[in-house]
């Protein structure tokens, strides 16, 4: 049983400050990426040390929203009061500089899509614009003081001189922490209800909270882990830095992190070790998404773990290699696992067309995916495409019925359906009706873009809290692409595999298989089939995302050096400046069964022109604005 903690509400349990071990090929969900000795610390009386030895008797301690701040304020100035008693330390709170409620509430009223419960802009604008102008200066160190600290979102747009900590909080941990009211959006009176404060943060807080720490990255003196409000982990900003140069040119592996849903399944409950079994089921489970995944690393046993845009903010060019200049900030593959196994049907549903995107929510490319097989039971399916024939009209009218008088609708008189086998991949394109059925495990392939769906029918489910779930008819059929029926799912939608080399090496054989992607889809996928060990090379080209979709564990060695494990389902990044690699099979004995590892990287420049975002991008102020529509 895990401790309950007040300010979060899930079942999921809280990163351990700790290292723990694992058997061997176990699915690993705090996957650490190694520091060397003594680079991390962790607790207050630390913190205080550091702090306290800086001669300028100033600290500015910035971080970003979802940090527990009153908490951490009364935590460390105990520890500091316990090493100097008699000091006299004075806090000031950066919120003070904030502009006034209303004003916030105007300045991000465009962005926040009206009335919809789910969608809204993305925001233009600085974390500064949050600030009023006159205030940010007004907030000066006392001369009389031993120390001096400036706290809050955005303390260092003050200009103090002194050290600069910089708290960082998972992106799962603060959705947690919007679950039970415990924090505040930018500015905001009180908390806003969970999923009004996930929409908010989702399109203006954590924009404007990215491009501020993107700003001070190269500055920060201590970044601190502050997802457990008890004991902070820490490093210093030099050493981060430098880790993120190295881990740019070798690998990487993000924290995953698993959610229930309505139409959850078994399989990862099942399959995957350390998850929390006190849930319904597993709906999904996030292996490789920039906005919400982090990086751990590991010095001595102890973990710390920041966001992994901090390594895009950084590094991107090492990341990415030719590509860069086209995606920057924004990574542009995405690696998530879908669960249906003794669950239930996926909604209907598409995702949005590329102008769409732009022009409605400010996102500068679209969430174009593929559906791998990992694992399905027999007679599993999956909807994709339209019957022969379809009649858009009447499918419409019979989704808006359903959803005024919760009558089921015969999806199968409309929507095409496949049986599926493991290993297939089926190709989804931006307007193209989809859907996995139960009895599959997906790892779902995508352009990054990733809460973009249009459901159109649910099958008449309730969320886990009972609630209706949203649907959004007329956006799908503003994108859906009618044409996309029958035989030509097959030919189309279908990949269809062809082995493209293969050869022997000491100890075993290898082939590549090309799994070939829809021409719209700006990303390739390969499976690597080997016994033994297979080379590969990035050629600086693009980075390299793979799983190991069958046998237990394999060992990555690059070109530098560096060595590292994989297990079974688990998903890593070769980046584009690692050049080359070898992967060398755990599997057993040479002849044994061979491993396979799905291989995906953004296509050459000249298969993807007009498929990946030009001038516009995440991070950068958007060229265009809300349609005023």
């Amino acid at each position: 049983m895990q401790p309950q903690y007040a300010y979060r509400k899930t079942s999921q349990p809280l990163m351990p400050a700790g290292r723990e071990s694992l058997a061997p090929g176990q699915y690993d969900i705090y996957p650490a990426y190694p520091l060397a000795g003594g680079r991390i610390e962790a607790g207050f009386d630390a913190l205080a040390e550091r702090m306290l030895s800086d001669p300028r008797g100033a600290a500015v301690v910035d971080g970003y929203p979802g940090v527990l701040w009153d908490d951490f304020r009364s935590r460390l100035e105990a520890a500091l009061l316990a090493r100097e008693p008699a000091a006299k330390v004075v806090w000031q709170d950066a919120a003070q500089a904030l502009l006034p409620p209303e004003q916030i509430d105007a300045l991000i009223a465009p962005y926040l899509g009206g009335g919809d419960p789910l969608f809204g802009f993305r925001f233009p604008g600085a974390l500064g614009d949050f600030f009023d102008p006159a205030r940010l200066p007004a907030l000066r160190p006392d001369p009389a003081a031993r120390l001096n600290i400036l706290y809050g979102v955005g303390a260092a747009l003050a200009g103090w001189d002194g050290p600069l900590f910089y708290l960082d909080v998972p992106k799962n941990e603060i959705q947690f922490r919007f679950r039970s009211q415990s924090i505040r959006c930018l500015g905001a009176p009180e908390p806003l209800d969970p999923k009004t404060a996930y929409k908010r943060s989702y399109f203006i807080d954590w924009v404007a909270a990215n491009r501020h720490k993107a700003a001070l990255l190269p500055r920060i003196d201590w970044v601190i882990d502050a997802q457990r409000p008890d004991m902070p982990t820490f490093t210093a900003g030099g050493a981060l830095r430098e880790t993120l140069s190295r881990m740019a040119r070798t690998y990487f592996r993000v924290r995953p992190w698993f959610e229930p849903g309505p139409w959850g399944g078994q399989w990862i409950k099942n399959r995957i070790p350390g998850v929390a079994q006190d849930v319904p089921n597993y709906a999904w489970s996030f292996e490789l998404i920039v906005p919400e995944n982090g990086l751990i690393f590991e010095s001595d046993g102890l973990l710390l773990e920041v966001s992994f845009d901090m390594l895009m903010f950084q590094e991107y060019e090492a990341v990415l290699g030719e590509c860069a200049p086209e995606f920057r900030w924004e990574f542009p593959i995405r690696y998530d696992f879908l669960d249906t196994v003794d669950g239930g049907n996926l909604s209907i549903q598409c995702h949005p067309r590329p102008e769409y995107i732009r022009r409605n929510f400010g996102e500068t490319f679209t969430q174009d995916e593929c559906y791998y097989l990992l694992d399905c039971v027999p007679g599993a399916r999956v909807y994709i495409g339209f019957q022969e024939g379809i009649d858009p009209e009447a499918f419409k009218a019979d989704l808006l019925r359903s959803a005024a008088t919760a009558e089921p609708v015969e999806i199968d008189r409309y929507v095409y359906s496949r049986p599926v086998q493991k290993h297939d991949l089926l190709l989804i394109p931006n307007g193209t009706i989809h859907g996995a059925g139960r009895g599959c495990l997906v790892l779902e392939i995508s352009a990054t873009p990733y809460i973009f769906t249009f459901k159109m029918y649910d099958w008449l489910r309730l969320d886990l809290n009972g609630e209706p779930r949203s649907l959004n008819i007329e956006r799908a059929f503003d994108n859906l692409y009618f044409d996309r029926q029958g035989a030509r799912i097959e030919r189309e939608f279908v990949s269809h595999p062809q082995v493209t080399a293969s050869g022997r090496a000491e100890g075993g054989s290898w082939q590549v298989v090309h799994l070939p992607t829809h021409p719209q889809h700006f990303y390739d996928v390969e499976r690597l089939e080997f016994t033994g060990w297979i080379d590969c090379d990035t050629g600086g080209r693009s980075c390299h995302v793979m799983s190991l979709v069958e046998g237990r564990s394999l060992i990555l060695e690059t070109e530098s050096g560096a060595r590292a494990r994989f297990n079974y389902a688990e998903t890593f990044v070769i980046p584009a400046a690692a050049g080359r690699y070898r992967l060398t099979s755990e599997n057993g004995e040479a002849g044994e069964k061979s491993l396979k590892v799905v291989r995906t990287f953004v296509k050459p420049r000249s298969q993807r022109q007009g498929l990946a975002p030009g001038s516009l991008r995440r991070g950068i102020a958007p060229e265009v604005q809300p349609d005023a529509a």
